[in-house]
């Protein structure tokens, strides 16, 4: 555990850098979490080996056991993953909930599989998330900021390769599967201003999914300057995207040893993100969805005097 957290902390160190002087670039960032993975491969061998790609598997893995490709492959996926958890860490509770289910789920199939080392790491994160939430969440007190989603974006990539590294029942696409909200959510963006924006993909902007859902499904109060109205909307943002990404993460629970069920599941994830996103877009999105503030009997009795006078 003490050469998981060494691995840690360069990933975790450019986050609180950018955190207190606003000055590191995303592609730092991710170069710092790519060191990280690298240490983790020096200390703990942690390195993915095989992808179970189907009708290619035994060459994709063949040429993964050439040590230099599989570090590098090691190096974009957890680099990835910690920067995609940063990506969706915009709203109270959104990133810390996801991070909770994902080491549920990784503690989960590990406990299965007598593995002490990871699911003990699970269990001890999921304590550090509950005490971090209790602040966050629904109020805001506190925040994880990029140096704790970087961290947890790298802990939980970590963690994925060394399950699949140490445990042959698992399949590789267990873990993609767990991790394919902020996944897709990162690619679709990468797509969606490079392609069709021709902006970097490293410039923010502000029609990410969860954006989107704050700005046109949680009518909370829209224009309320007050505190606690912008507060509310801002919690309950959330619970739409935990819904959303607990339809991955417990059929991955369920088939973590069969990839052709685990690669259906992830493909249909992607065709209901694209579909869901273009909904909201187009205004599209069912009544039912959309959250208003509900009207109180002060607003009600006003309302009637003024039709009285």
């Amino acid at each position: 555990v003490v050469l998981l957290l060494l691995a840690g902390l360069p990933a975790f160190a450019g986050g609180l850098v950018e955190d207190l002087t606003k000055k590191v670039s995303v592609f730092w960032r991710l170069g710092l979490t790519m060191v990280s993975a690298v240490l983790g491969y020096v200390l703990l061998g942690a390195e993915l080996n095989r992808l179970d790609v189907p009708l290619v598997d035994q060459w994709v893995d063949y040429a993964l056991s050439w040590w230099p490709l599989s570090l590098l492959l090691t190096m974009v996926a957890i680099g990835g993953v910690a920067n995609a958890v940063n990506i969706i860490d915009g709203f109270h509770g959104l990133a810390g909930v996801f991070c909770l289910m994902i080491f549920g789920a990784l503690g989960y199939v590990a406990f299965l599989l007598g593995d002490t080392l990871l699911w003990t790491t699970c269990a001890a994160l999921i304590g550090a998330l509950f005490g971090f939430l209790v602040w966050n969440y629904p109020r805001g007190l506190i925040f994880l900021g990029d140096g704790g989603a970087y961290f947890l974006g790298f802990m939980a990539g970590e963690l994925s390769v060394l399950l699949v590294l140490r445990n042959p029942e698992v399949s590789p696409w267990f873990p993609m599967l767990l991790m394919i909200y902020p996944v897709f959510e990162t690619l679709f963006s990468i797509y969606r201003k490079k392609v069709l924006r021709g902006m970097s993909p490293g410039q923010p902007d502000g029609v990410h999914l969860h954006m989107l859902v704050y700005k046109r499904l949680v009518r909370w109060a829209v224009g309320s300057v007050e505190v606690v109205d912008r507060n509310n909307r801002n919690a309950l943002t959330s619970p739409y995207l935990w819904v959303l990404s607990s339809l991955a993460i417990f059929p991955a629970m369920l088939f973590w040893r069969s990839t052709p069920i685990l690669i259906g599941f992830v493909l249909l994830f992607a065709v209901s993100y694209v579909w869901l996103y273009r909904r909201i877009v187009l205004f599209k999105v069912p009544r039912q969805l959309v959250l208003r503030k509900t009207r109180t009997e002060d607003e009600d009795n006003s309302e009637q005097d003024s039709v009285d006078r």
